[in-house]
């Protein structure tokens, strides 16, 4: 690294807050009362003009708690050396970073080769939310998972309606009427909410993890129609027929999503079944799987229609954005204060540099990134 970006990243910063410029993405990386903690600090906060209003954050919001709105994102590169992020940089904004800033935000890198080529090529150092790890938990994914397994639920429920081309079932049936089968893959944080959620509605759900134990503890909180499965392939395949709703919910930490759920799968479902793909932002783990959006959010596949939507969050960014702000703002604080101060109160930080002056340097992500 070069002496003037390493003298910048040890002193105090100054916090950028940059619009979101990712289509359909409405979030925003702190709230007026983040911006308020880190004015309280002594810190300078830059807000670019306009970067809330898709939460229902008004710019005189981050006046108010004494942040500085400039006009232009040209002028939050120019001044922060912090840059705060929901997503990933666009290629509009790859030329702007430079090698004294520090990136703090969601990355994906391995399903992003090039952002991390721009990221390299600016020589900043790039920090990912999801590489955030305490003890194999991970703080800063785990609000955003929490929100995307409950909207995949939501999502399929609406998908099973005739009207959307479903197969006209209510998620929890009726007196007397078989509720519709839900399996949950995966029985993390996205899986566990996507399944509470299923459960709550009524309906039969099915949690599979390859820690037969995680998936057991899931489905006790769900009551007393669900059950735990070992996921394998055998057992999918098995189970496919009798289910109407599927949630792809594994996560590979800083590598690419591991494929589910087969286009064998898909063709064994009942014809007007969803399926829900929670890792696309890790490159899903559907076979076969296209990127849907938040305008369009399903496609078919055979006889299935499949949601796979990055930045589901974004579908309700006031809870997604007051969520993430609750979980980084500590981090950000740090941060703030230099990196040398910032290790001394998280050290977890190490572990989460996806990017360091012209190098990838996590090694999940590089290994991914070949």
């Amino acid at each position: 690294m070069s002496h003037e970006a390493s003298s910048v990243w040890e002193s105090a910063q100054v916090v950028g807050v940059l619009k979101e410029v990712k289509e359909h993405e409405r979030r925003v990386s702190l709230t007026p009362k983040g911006a308020a903690a880190l004015v309280a600090d002594g810190r300078t906060v830059i807000v670019e003009a306009g970067a809330g209003l898709g939460s229902g954050f008004k710019d005189d919001e981050y006046s108010a708690a004494g942040a500085r709105i400039a006009p232009t994102a040209d002028a939050v590169f120019a001044e922060a050396t912090l840059l705060l992020h929901v997503k990933e940089p666009q290629p509009a904004e790859f030329g702007k970073f430079r090698a004294h800033h520090t990136l703090f935000t969601y990355l994906h890198l391995a399903a992003a080769p090039d952002v991390a080529e721009a990221l390299c090529a600016s020589g900043c150092r790039a920090i990912a939310y999801e590489s955030v790890e305490i003890d194999r938990t991970f703080p800063l994914l785990a609000p955003m998972s929490m929100v995307a397994g409950r909207l995949a639920t939501q999502i399929a429920a609406s998908y099973l309606e005739a009207r959307n081309g479903g197969r006209g079932m209510l998620m929890g049936g009726l007196p007397g009427v078989e509720p519709t089968t839900v399996l949950v893959i995966g029985a993390g944080v996205s899986g566990r909410h996507a399944a509470e959620v299923a459960a709550g509605m009524g309906a039969e759900v099915i949690v599979a993890d390859l820690a037969i134990e995680r998936a057991q503890a899931v489905a006790r909180d769900c009551g007393p129609l669900a059950r735990a499965i070992v996921s394998t392939p055998q057992a999918i395949e098995e189970l496919a027929p009798i289910t109407e709703v599927m949630v792809g919910a594994v996560l590979a930490p800083g590598h690419k999503a591991p494929i589910v759920i087969t286009k064998k799968v898909l063709d064994l479902m009942p014809e007007g079944s969803v399926v829900v793909d929670i890792a696309i932002d890790q490159g899903g783990c559907v076979e076969g799987v296209q990127l849907t959006s938040h305008a369009d959010p399903v496609r078919l596949m055979g006889r299935v229609r499949v949601s796979a939507t990055p930045n589901m969050p974004a579908a309700v960014p006031r809870s997604s954005t007051a969520a993430l702000t609750a979980a980084t703002l500590p981090y950000v604080r740090a941060l703030a204060s230099g990196w040398s101060a910032a290790l001394s109160v998280h050290g977890e930080l190490v572990g989460a540099v996806n990017v360091e002056s012209g190098r990838v340097v996590h090694p999940a992500v590089a290994d991914d990134l070949g």
